[in-house]
This record gives C-alpha cells, sequence and structure tokens, in this order.
C-alpha cells in the first residue's frame, strides 16, 4: 500500500553525544512541526536551543507514554504533524515511541523515520567483530530474568549488541564471562562521538582486566562475539 507524501508523525534522531551529527533534513522538520515529542524536555530544549528552534514541546516518556498516545493520535487526525524525539539517537529503540508509532499505524496515519544517529552502529562497526549477521538485544532486565536472558544466548552465534550503564557493566561482564568462558571476544564502546570516546575490544577477560583498573563513565554499548560454531 502506498503512503501520502504527508507524514503525520516522524522519527527525528538527535546526535548520541556530537551535537554536528544532526542532520540537515532532522532540524527542516523538527523546524516545521507542530509539536515535538520529547522524552526529557531538558535535554531536547538544550537541542533545540542550540539550533535556534522555537516550536512547541512536551514530555513523552516511558511513564506516562500509554496515558498519551490517544490524545496524541486525535491530534495528529486532526491535521498536526509531529516529531518524536529521544534524549539521544533514534527513537524507539531501548527508548518509548513503539506504542504510538503502532497506533498511529493502526489509526492510518503516516508514519516517515529519518535517518540518523543510532548508538549501536558505530559501536558494532568498531570492535572488529563480524557484523554480516548480528542480533540487537538492548538493555538486559535488571533483576528478574536476567540470568535466564543471558542462558539463552549461549548458543548463539551472531554478534550480540547490549545498552548497558556504567555502575553495571562488570556486574555483566562478569556475568558473560560465566556463560560464555573468559576467552569469548568482546568490545565496551562509551562516550560514542564524544571527545574522550573509547572503545576496548579483547577477550572478555581482558576487558574486565582493564576495567578493574580503569574508571566507568558514560553510556556503554557492549558488543559480544557469538558461539563459534565449530567450537
Amino acid at each position: 500500500m502506498s503512503e501520502a507524501t504527508r507524514p503525520d508523525l516522524y522519527l527525528v534522531p538527535t546526535p548520541i553525544g556530537n551535537l554536528q551529527d544532526i542532520t540537515l533534513r532532522a532540524l527542516d522538520v523538527l523546524k516545521s512541526v507542530d509539536l515535538i515529542l520529547a522524552e526529557d524536555t531538558r535535554t531536547t530544549g538544550k537541542l533545540l536551543k542550540h539550533f535556534e528552534i522555537q516550536r512547541p514541546f512536551q514530555s513523552y516518556h516511558i511513564f506516562n507514554e500509554h496515558k498519551t498516545v490517544e490524545k496524541l493520535i486525535d491530534r495528529m487526525r486532526q491535521g498536526q504533524q509531529l516529531a518524536l524525539v529521544s534524549d539521544a539517537g533514534t527513537p524507539a529503540i531501548s527508548d518509548p515511541g513503539f506504542l504510538l508509532v503502532r497506533a498511529a499505524r493502526e489509526a492510518g496515519l503516516v508514519v516517515n523515520c529519518l535517518p540518523g544517529a543510532t548508538a549501536f552502529v558505530p559501536a558494532l562497526v568498531n570492535s572488529g567483530l563480524p557484523n554480516d549477521r548480528f542480533v540487537f538485544e538492548g538493555f538486559l532486565p535488571h533483576k528478574k530474568g536476567r540470568k535466564t536472558r543471558i542462558e539463552a544466548l549461549i548458543e548463539e552465534q551472531r554478534t550480540m549488541i547490549f545498552y548497558e550503564s556504567p555502575h553495571r557493566l562488570m556486574k555483566t561482564l562478569e556475568q558473560f564471562k560465566e556463560a560464555f568462558g573468559g576467552d569469548r571476544q568482546a568490545c565496551v564502546s562509551r562516550e560514542l562521538t564524544k571527545m574522550f570516546e573509547e572503545n576496548i575490544a579483547g577477550s572478555l577477560d581482558e576487558v574486565i582486566a582493564y576495567y578493574t583498573q580503569h574508571p566507568i563513565k558514560g553510556e556503554i554499548v557492549l558488543t559480544v562475539a557469538g558461539k563459534n560454531p565449530k567450537a
């Protein structure tokens, strides 16, 4: 089915660190829509101020997502164009947005996702691990189901990509070592596109040893090699 050329909802990627990574098209969209939906209005407010964009914006995050979807659908049905942004990267990837996109599609509205920054792509390419086939796992559960999820990946042969926070990185690396073995290759990418970007690659044993001696700061993408089918 062909879609109309005028989108009702734009998904607009924002820089994951370096503000110069925003696209010209993204700026044009943000300047033209009737309303910008922001994961964190403080973060988005700084972005809009930097690029001198003066458009209405409101919060749209995981805690109010279910309550606001129908109201937003009604606004788009009335002819308003909306743009959804996350704090960094492409909306709806480990961020709120899936429910709104699904509801918009079900309502017959037109959704348009712009190309742009996504943290796991540069992390995967930087890792040096096979990238012809990979699986994106996002954030692991904090508590319940965490061990089960990791154990389900023991036989996974594709390169695996995870998002992780600094204070849980060592716990995750140790759990991966227990499940996959200390010689499994991995790469920790943090502060991507920023001044202090770091990509530490090696075996899980080597990566654990490195971060035992070095501070862990910034948002992290953890890339882990899949199981060798010949092993």
